[in-house]
This record gives C-alpha cells, structure tokens and sequence, in this order.
C-alpha cells in the first residue's frame, strides 16, 4: 500500500511513473482500466494507454498515512490506513496476485456498449 501511494504521488503527468503505478494495481482493476482506455480511443480517435487513465488530480491524499493495518483473508486484504486524526481513515482492498499483493479499487463497472441500428 505505502508503494502504491508513494508512486500515485510521482505520476502527475508522467507516463513512466503511471506505469509503475498501474502494475501495483490488480487484474480486474487494470482490465477496468483498459476497457475505459479502449473505450476512450474508439470515441476520440486517439490511442490511450490503460495507465493513462490513472488521473493524478483524482488522487487526492486527504491525510499523511501514519500506520496500516490489515484483516487477511485467503488471497484478499483489507488494509485500513491510518492518520493521525479521529478522521484520518480510509479502507482499501488488496488482492494477493502474481506472487505480491496488489490493491483492487473500487471503480464502477463500465456499461455495456449500446450500437446504433444499421452500424456494423
């Protein structure tokens, strides 16, 4: 988790460092990520890379993380982050992928692609 958000913190705009990022995310993360980028290049018409759809200005660290704990079940953690205010808390999932722990968030599912009548 300290990885990950330490990563998230360098991305602003780079390419590089949104990489990084993206391969501590999990598998159905990064497929939900690469659906949105395909989806994304099919509309516009320009190619997007799956990191590229980790946008820095929504990672917004609303606290200093100060320690972590974590409840481990089978292949899946939830890791709770915490500050040091009352309110300095925040609950993240983790699944254990790949020989290393990688965090799942919590994106909505993308719906399904509606075709117009007549199109191929």
């Amino acid at each position: 988790m300290r990885e990950f958000i330490d990563r998230m913190r360098l991305v602003n705009g780079d390419p590089a460092a949104a990489k990084t990022a993206f391969a501590l995310l999990s598998n159905r993360t990064r497929e939900n990520l690469a659906e949105r980028a395909q989806r994304y290049s099919a509309a516009s018409g320009k190619t997007i890379a799956p990191e590229a759809m980790i946008v820095p200005s929504r990672f917004v660290i609303r606290f200093e993380p100060q320690r972590m704990t974590s409840l481990v079940v089978g292949s899946h953690a939830l890791v709770e982050v915490i500050g040091l205010g009352p309110d300095d808390r925040a609950k993240v999932t983790c699944a254990f992928e790949n020989d290393g722990w990688r965090v799942d968030l919590d994106l909505p599912a993308l719906p399904a692609v509606q075709v117009r009548p007549g199109s191929p």
